[in-house]
């Protein structure tokens, strides 16, 4: 199911992208004849606005990529990890648990890393002390999991502003154009230069909405796997407190 819901994601991504392609095939008519033109000549018409666009929707499907790769249950707790340790911790491995946490790293491994240095620095350290020192670095793990889902929402925001500016900057020009010719100012001719400046609004919607829908599906996979990794790490603490006297 989780491996369809990313498919989907992607693909909308895609079809986005083509109807960012399409935005622009037609244009309302001016003077009975029928205007198109290509994403190229919208780009063009579009004004300097349009290529940093370009590059939120590129940075938009790059950082969905990485995502779909990174916020997996297998990086942050990874299945045979977890019972590889808890095997050797039952047998009183403490040199054994620290050699797979270093040779496989992950968030759940770093984890159990600040718990044996903390029991290494002090064998008798209360369970309090200890339990403290293994979530101060769940929280740090827990921010670093959370903390990329962030920049979805910094251009799902960034993008739809970045096109009303481009849309102002085109309206403005339009204006100027009829002000400083009267005598063809007539309201079709306004007309196609307003809907030329509208492509930068159209364009930044078409990132931010699909970035911010992205942003909501990963903030809520990161939640699930911070909690995932909460769970795991407090068997791993029990564990070390049965254990360490052994």
């Amino acid at each position: 199911m989780r491996v369809r819901i990313e498919g989907w994601l992607v693909g909308g991504m895609a079809a986005i992208g083509w109807a960012a392609f399409c935005v622009a095939q037609e244009a309302g008519g001016v003077e009975g004849e029928r205007l198109s033109f290509s994403l190229r000549e919208a780009f063009e018409k579009g004004g300097w606005t349009m290529y940093p666009l370009l590059f939120l929707s590129v940075l938009t499907v790059a950082f969905i990529l990485y995502l779909i790769v990174v916020l997996r249950s297998e990086m942050v707790v990874p299945r045979l990890f977890s019972k590889e340790v808890a095997g050797r911790l039952y047998k009183a491995d403490w040199e054994g648990v620290r050699q797979a946490c270093r040779l496989k790293p992950n968030p759940l491994g770093e984890v159990i890393l600040a718990g044996l240095d903390a029991l290494e620095a002090d064998p008798r350290l209360p369970a309090d002390s200890l339990k403290e020192a293994m979530q101060s670095e769940g929280e740090r793990q827990a921010l670093a999991i959370s903390s990329p889902t962030q920049y979805l929402l910094d251009i799902a925001v960034i993008a739809p502003m970045l096109g009303l500016f481009g849309t102002v900057l085109g309206m403005m020009k339009a204006f100027q154009v009829v002000a400083l010719d009267l005598a063809k100012a007539r309201p079709m001719l306004l007309a196609a230069g307003v809907s030329e400046a509208l492509i930068t609004t159209a364009f930044g919607l078409l990132i931010g909405i699909p970035a911010m829908a992205a942003y909501a599906f990963f903030r809520a996979r990161a939640a699930r796997l911070i909690a995932r990794l909460e769970s795991a790490s407090g068997e791993i603490f029990n564990l070390m407190l049965k254990k360490r006297g052994g």
